[in-house]
């Protein structure tokens, strides 16, 4: 049976293992999910040059998934995400777009919890093309990188302040976690926060689920009128 194909585009195991955990209850749709982990990415993508430097070797994976039944790119940058599209005729999703489409369902001004101050002109570039700068109430960094998400000391009560105040001061209803590494954060923030929290994973992977139970495709076969 083919799989929906995670692809973690840093090298750390420990993001691929946290994505793993979230996207679990999916499972259940019937559609087998792997998560694979870019062994050529950086342990954590920071910058847009990090970002950019992992779509050659992504899409090399990715064509070698010969039991694909779509893809997910599992970074908030979204990279390689059109290159993948050209490249293959199944869905692919981004958890970047999947993350603000869904919040655009959830609430009326989404906030975004980034990673560093680095990662928020990238994310204002995306939301700037996909035309939902208007919805946004703020995008704030956390100043940690992706390394230190896995410690839940520096993390869970950075991220819990961070909610707070695009709840409180920006007018944030719905909230985005702003990478991949914060996956297993979602539940405790939710509590804290009282807001609907976004986990980008979760929504690509459902959103690429839903494609391809609907043999949904962006290259659509033109009728032959020979």
């Amino acid at each position: 049976m083919k799989s929906l194909i995670v692809i973690n585009p840093n090298s750390s195991q420990t993001v691929t293992d946290g994505i793993d955990a979230a996207i679990d209850p999916l499972r259940s749709f019937g559609i087998p999910i792997r998560c694979l982990t870019l062994s050529e990415g950086p342990p954590g993508i920071e910058s847009q040059q990090q970002a950019d430097l992992t779509i050659a070797p992504m899409l090399a994976l990715a064509a070698a998934q010969k039991d694909a039944a779509g893809y997910v790119i599992a970074c908030f940058g979204d990279p390689g995400l059109h290159a993948l599209r050209d490249q293959t005729a199944l869905p692919v999703v981004g958890i970047q777009e999947a993350s603000v489409m869904t919040a655009l369902s959830l609430g009326q001004r989404f906030g975004v919890i980034a990673i560093l101050p680095a990662s928020i002109p990238r994310h204002l570039r995306a939301f700037g093309a996909m035309g939902v700068m208007d919805r946004l109430a703020g995008d704030r960094a956390l100043g940690l990188g992706v390394a230190d998400l896995a410690d839940d000391s520096k993390s869970r009560a950075a991220m819990i302040e961070t909610g707070k105040r695009l709840r409180d001061e920006d007018g944030a209803n719905v909230l985005i976690m702003g990478c991949a590494g914060m996956a297993r954060y979602r539940a405790p923030l939710e509590q804290a926060i009282g807001l609907p929290v976004v986990e980008p994973t979760q929504a690509a992977a459902s959103a690429a689920l839903g494609q391809i139970r609907l043999s949904l495709s962006h290259k659509m076969q033109r009728p032959n009128h020979a």
